[in-house]
């Protein structure tokens, strides 16, 4: 789906240009390193299984917390596909992600940003703080990294926030 306005198309032209200026992925060194790092530290299935792991195992306060974690990505990833299926813009092109890139061709909005900012306000609402502070930085850092490593733009990200936050709203409004 591609705007044919020309304010459209060049906001869209912006994006591409800003995406580009904070690209690591084809630059060796420690920053690229970071960047992966961070690009991976959002991925659903480590928070999934890592959520799993604390409910079953875990003190009793996670009995409840954990659980609707989980439910917030489940419910967050259906709406992000859903509007991936709708707008279906392609990634940007690049080597890095190749995962990403196979089973997701699509990048608006960008899921992993979308997940951090779920992860922090449903872990601000009820807690622990001290989860919900680690993430307060982390968040925004795993959303460049995913511009950095090439498989987003700067607007997918923040779609991706913007989605996150109203589905957290919304969810911490359910509960």
């Amino acid at each position: 789906m591609t705007p044919t306005s020309p304010w459209a198309q060049r906001l869209l032209a912006a994006d591409k240009h800003y995406s580009q200026k904070l690209r690591y992925a084809e630059k060796p060194g420690p920053l690229r390193r970071l960047a992966i790092f961070l690009a991976h530290s959002g991925d659903s299935w480590f928070w999934g299984l890592g959520l799993v792991l604390v409910w079953a195992f875990g003190p009793l306060e996670w009995d409840t917390l954990a659980p609707r974690l989980l439910v917030s990505i489940a419910v967050l990833a259906v709406l992000v596909f859903l509007v991936k299926r709708r707008f279906r813009r392609q990634r940007p092109q690049g080597e890095w992600g190749a995962l990403y890139r196979k089973t997701d061709p699509h990048s608006f909005p960008s899921g992993h940003a979308a997940r951090m900012v779920v992860l922090l306000l449903v872990c601000a609402a009820w807690g622990p703080a001290w989860l919900a502070w680690l993430l307060l930085p982390w968040a925004p850092l795993v959303a460049l990294a995913r511009v950095a490593m090439g498989v987003h733009y700067l607007s997918d990200v923040l779609g991706g926030a913007l989605l996150g936050l109203v589905v957290a709203l919304l969810l911490i409004a359910f509960w």
